[in-house]
């Protein structure tokens, strides 16, 4: 049958990453929200801090939907063959968990028995490296793809047919001061 996987990074953390700022504790509440009609089976966040309280706010507005710690949707660098010259140096400076990245495709991607929605709080690069896959990308062009903090993804997993991304990087439910951050500036648009 069908999978629809929404895909969010954790909400705008504190310097240190430690725990969410004020801005980001408002953006996994309104993020709430938008998914409160949403048909949630569950949400898998990542054991960070930043991850783990971007859920738990989510989850206080999704009453009876059960939140799951995953190493797989953790902070990660999920790719470590050659990178483009251009982001080796920065790839360098993290950790690189190929068979954790496979372990995510495998718990969070493809269809299922039934019709299930499941949310991921997560990281950019996981973010990255689940569209990369959906669209059926190089491994490398994870790279590049980067997330705002609470934004949304939703990519569909139907049998027989090839994944659909049915939104990437939505800030619709963030009021225009919430949007963006967490995001490189000479990105924004």
């Amino acid at each position: 049958m069908t999978r629809f996987l929404y895909l969010t990074r954790h909400g705008e953390a504190t310097p240190d990453e430690s725990r969410l700022t004020e801005a980001g504790r408002r953006q996994a509440a309104l993020l709430g929200d938008r998914l409160r009609d949403v048909p949630l089976a569950a949400v898998h966040h990542g054991p960070l801090p930043r991850a783990a309280e971007t859920a738990r706010l989510i989850g206080e507005r999704l009453p009876g939907v059960p939140l799951h710690v995953s190493e797989a949707a953790g902070d990660y660098v999920p790719y470590d063959e050659e990178v483009p010259p251009v982001f080796a140096a920065f790839v360098r400076q993290f950790t690189a968990d190929p068979a954790l990245a496979q372990e995510a495709l495998d718990l969070f991607t493809g269809p299922v028995d039934d019709v299930r929605h499941e949310l991921v709080v997560t990281h950019n690069f996981l973010i990255g490296w689940l569209v990369r896959a959906a669209m059926d990308a190089p491994a490398h062009r994870w790279l590049g793809l980067n997330h705002a903090n609470a934004a949304l993804t939703a990519i569909r997993y139907t049998e027989g047919r090839p994944p659909s991304l049915l939104l990437f990087n939505d800030m619709g439910h963030l009021p225009a001061e919430l949007r963006w951050t967490g995001f490189p500036p000479d990105l924004r648009v």
